[in-house]
């Protein structure tokens, strides 16, 4: 690293766990992208992915891939994860960027109570949920049965073995925003009485079983991301946890199923998640588990990606100082990578001047 970009070197510092080494702290954030008609991804998706690889990227996580159920995602466009066209199509995907030099894990996603009826692909798919409630406490659809729910666990099982059979990394579960696995963790959503309601920690008890059934898919070393928020899409300020306390109640269950590394969903980096604290939602998950995490929100732009506006470019100053304090241990960036696929590389070679703001057109574009 040059003498004028001494300053960024702690993001350019490799990442060594027990399960998986990065050559830097960059991760690229799963963002739907919608690009596979009939849930296939394509050369282009591969591409898309490749470049990433090209310029730098430490870790890349897939858009959210739709686990094998009827009603896992919404639009015929989303890539799924199941089926021999669509894995065939990711097996490339993960080809394409081990060539380049990457690492890649797949974003394991159901929709959940967020899907609407009618929606593409399987339009007489209804949406399933903990309780049937949509995010707003509307009965949408009958609770899920116990038999229902142990089927989606398998669905999630075969996923990671299929991750692992075809190359990837390692897998990331996808936990937040309010979609299915989610919706069991958030009381507003999920009023069952039997072993997957109750209390926070009660209700991690869909996600343990899928952790723990993945793991016996995968074997002990190959890791396992597990995405989790706070907020919701409908109540950007919902709480999970309302102090600390609450929050490693909720983590513990998920630390003993056997998550290796928690992706800590938060729409701006900067603010702290307890008041008398300044750490983050990331950072106060380190503290309290001892694992690795990745901390995401509006990194290197000025606008919260919520919006999906444009955002200019900002300062890196303050997300640089929180990772050389340790508080967390690598960093996702989103729309500043979908936008700009040498983000990582200008930001290395101290190209400030040449990062690209974000632009909302490019959500329609592959770049």
């Amino acid at each position: 690293m040059s003498e004028t970009n001494k300053s960024l070197e702690p993001l350019f510092r490799s990442f060594k766990s027990d399960k998986l080494n990065l050559a830097n702290r960059t991760v690229m954030a799963p963002m739907t992208r919608g690009f596979s008609p009939e849930g296939i991804p394509g050369e282009d998706v591969a591409a898309y992915y490749r470049r990433r690889a090209e310029n730098g990227v430490g870790l890349i996580v897939t858009e959210g891939t739709g686990i094998n159920h009827p009603a896992s995602v919404s639009g015929a466009s989303i890539p799924l994860f199941h089926g021999e066209a669509s894995l065939n199509g990711w097996a490339n995907v993960v080809q394409e960027v081990h060539q380049a030099g990457g690492k890649i894990v797949p974003q394991l996603w159901h929709v959940g109570m967020t899907r609407k009826k009618g929606d593409l692909p399987n339009a007489d798919a209804l949406p399933v949920g903990p309780s049937g409630l949509s995010l707003d406490g509307e009965k949408i659809t009958e609770p899920m049965t116990e038999e229902e729910v142990v089927q989606m666990v398998d669905a999630y099982a075969q996923a990671a073995a299929d991750a692992k059979r075809i190359g990837f990394d390692g897998i990331e579960l996808h936990g937040a925003h309010g979609y299915f696995i989610d919706q069991f963790f958030w009381e507003n959503t999920n009023k069952r009485t039997d072993r997957y309601g109750g209390d926070i920690a009660g209700r991690t008890q869909f996600a343990v079983e899928v952790i723990e059934a993945c793991r016996r898919e995968v074997g002990p070393d190959f890791p396992i991301i597990f995405r989790f928020s706070q907020w919701k899409m409908n109540d950007f300020k919902a709480k999970l946890a309302k102090t600390p306390d609450e929050l490693e109640q909720f983590l513990k269950p998920l630390v003993k199923a056997g998550v290796d590394i928690f992706h800590c969903s938060t729409r701006r980096f900067w603010d702290a998640e307890f008041e008398g604290s300044d750490l983050n939602l990331a950072g106060w998950t380190k503290k309290l588990t001892g694992k690795p995490v990745i901390s995401v929100g509006s990194v290197g732009l000025d606008g919260e990606f919520t919006s999906f506006a444009g955002a200019n470019t900002t300062s890196l100053d303050g997300l640089i100082e929180k990772l050389d304090n340790e508080e967390f241990d690598l960093v996702a960036i989103g729309r500043s990578l979908l936008m700009d696929p040498e983000w990582v590389k200008k930001v290395r070679d101290g190209r400030a001047n040449d990062l690209l703001p974000f632009n909302k057109e490019a959500l329609q574009k592959l770049y």
